[in-house]
């Protein structure tokens, strides 16, 4: 059986297992943030495993150029939309006089 002691003591130690849905957002477009970079280095690989010129099934030069171009792209637009996303989690915005972005007085010459 159990010990009468301890079974108090496991109910008090479980911790909820629930976020925010606001903090739980926020983690996962962290992460997707994170992952960014990662997804625009395997796009831009994908070309290396094309079939080269004078080959079967081979990918013209200007297709190429054009895949790249859309990719480099879509991950500055990606980019500006997690910016877009995140601009207001720091609490202070830059016209907001208690913001990081306050201009402050140089403090007056000694003498």
């Amino acid at each position: 059986m159990t010990d009468p002691v301890e079974a108090p003591e496991r109910a008090t130690k479980t911790p909820s297992v629930f976020l925010e849905r606001q903090s739980y957002r926020r983690r996962r477009l962290m992460d997707a943030a994170r992952l960014l970079p990662v997804l625009g280095a395997l796009l831009f690989a994908v070309p290396l495993i094309w079939p080269r010129a004078g080959q079967p099934g081979a990918v013209k030069s200007s297709d190429a150029v054009i895949y790249i171009f859309t990719v480099w792209a879509a991950l500055i637009l990606g980019n500006l939309w997690f910016g877009r996303l995140t601009r207001g989690w720091s609490g202070a915005g830059p016209g907001d006089p208690a913001g990081p972005a306050r201009e402050v007085e140089p403090a007056p010459p000694p003498g």
